[in-house]
């Protein structure tokens, strides 16, 4: 396999960068996290979005590629829709709905059949109902303070490249954020921070609560059983098993980046609206570099965040179902493939089906 030209490489996603942006939308707690991050609201100046929707530039530039995409997507299971329906003999039935971690009103705002099945529910789950405490990061801080920050005497400052440490540091005060205040932060803490585009730090900031928080508060207002599939210590846990050193390449690459991170996340978005689930992965590695090494490294992603994580989730999610009448809401990545939410769940005896706005 030829090696991508420098050109070719400096116009695709980093590969490091772009399994820490799924990590966005795969942890719940760090959506809240965000929420309640002062020294990255700092960077939040407007609610104008300015990513641009890279299946345009595929379809015009490289149409055999997006149609390989497509293929394999197609090939995902259950990688179309974002409602489901979950039904078992002499139990009512419940849904099961993917979300994604953002307060974009084009995410925020249910369409008409998901807020039917969700009005509708007596059992509200998410993936953790820890983020209805504004203070779970503190408390999550005091119990594993190992997990977001170094307590053994290491730096970022002595762990980063010496030769990505002037651009690091460069790129962090662009964004209202010195090396120097964040030093003793965990790489993957603070890459999070700067790779939420302006605009959602922007509504996060104005008080915009993000899809899950949303539903979660409101099933609480209304007197609705609201429960959780993790605990924020489990899915931090799940981050941080990921190697040093793959923290430390996100955060060069994404900060590297700079503005084509929108470009992920407005890709992302056009798909999740469409219920285009299963596109997504395969749509964003297309943009990874291709030097024909092996991606032992992805493998691991996908285990630690996605495979372990979904076994987790459907075992814990039997008991709210059996009851009936539950709408459970996760991300939506969890929800398509041959290990994915519904096909586990399928596994237990569970007849799911889509159901379509």
């Amino acid at each position: 396999m030829k090696t991508a030209s420098p050109r070719a490489r400096t116009d695709r996603i980093a590969d490091h960068a772009l399994r820490i942006v799924l990590a966005l939308h795969l942890l719940l707690f760090l959506s809240f996290a965000l929420a309640l991050a002062t020294a990255a609201a700092a960077r939040a100046e407007t609610t104008a979005c300015t990513g641009k929707d890279l299946i345009v530039k595929l379809a015009r530039d490289h149409p055999q590629k997006l149609a390989a995409i497509r293929a394999e997507a197609e090939a995902t299971p259950n990688g179309d829709g974002l409602l489901w329906k979950v039904e078992k003999d002499g139990v009512a039935p419940s849904y099961l709905f993917g979300t994604m971690h953002l307060a974009d009103p084009r995410v925020a705002n249910l369409l008409p059949e998901a807020s039917r099945a969700y009005d509708a529910s007596t059992t509200v789950a998410i993936e953790t109902v820890e983020i209805l405490d504004p203070q779970a990061p503190a408390k999550a801080m005091a119990e594993r303070p190992d997990l977001m920050m170094f307590t053994d005497g290491r730096t970022l400052e002595k762990l980063l490249p010496a030769d990505k440490i002037d651009g690091v540091r460069a790129a962090l005060a662009k964004r209202g954020v010195p090396l120097a205040a964040v030093s003793r932060m965990k790489p993957w803490m603070l890459t999070s921070m700067v790779a939420m585009p302006a605009c959602e730090m922007a509504r996060k900031k104005a008080g915009a609560a993000f899809l899950d928080l949303k539903l979660a508060k409101d099933a609480k207002a209304q007197g609705k059983n609201v429960q959780g599939l993790e605990t924020i210590v489990e899915q931090l846990d799940a981050m941080a098993s990921l190697s040093l050193d793959f923290h430390i390449k996100g955060l060069v690459e994404t900060l590297a980046l700079g503005s084509r991170l929108d470009d992920m996340y407005e890709t992302m978005l056009v798909l999740y609206t469409k219920g285009r689930i299963g596109m997504i992965m395969p749509m964003l590695q297309s943009f990874a570099p291709d030097d024909g090494k092996p991606d032992d490294g992805y493998a691991a992603f996908e285990q630690k965040m996605i495979d372990a994580r979904n076994a987790v989730m459907a075992s814990r999610a039997v008991p709210i179902l059996d009851k009936g009448n539950a709408f459970i809401a996760v991300g939506a990545l969890h929800l398509p493939g041959d290990k994915g939410l519904i096909e586990r769940l399928r596994a237990k005896g569970y007849r799911i089906s889509a159901v379509g706005d």
